[in-house]
């Protein structure tokens, strides 16, 4: 197929903002995971799709299945809707304790 470019699993996106190896970032309609450090403005190579341990809200349980956002002012994953972004579903349930900051979530490729 002549017109074929890549599977697109990752991209390389333009940060944001400045993102570490492995913070998730939105740009546009796009969330991924970064691949590497990046500066504002600088080119980042991005996961768009697997299953990955994410920064998520303290204080806040998930369930296996629940949907889970991206809140992009606070740079962290979230069961809350309300202003985010839907970027994929929670593959294991988690605590709702204070320390409990830590989240797995399988990607869903947004657009």
């Amino acid at each position: 197929m002549k017109n074929y470019v890549q599977p697109g699993n990752t991209i390389t996106l333009t940060a944001p903002y400045a993102v570490a190896s492995g913070d998730g970032l939105l740009v546009g309609s796009i969330f991924g995971i970064a691949a590497g450090d990046a500066a504002i403005a600088e080119p980042v190579e991005t996961a768009l799709v697997g299953v990955f341990d994410i920064t998520k809200v303290g204080s806040q349980a998930w369930t296996v299945a629940a949907r889970v956002y991206w809140d992009d002012t606070n740079k962290r994953c979230t069961t809350v809707a309300t202003d985010n972004t839907l970027i994929g579903v929670a593959v294991e349930a988690v605590a709702s304790g204070a320390g409990d900051t830590i989240g797995r979530v399988r990607l869903n490729a947004t657009f």
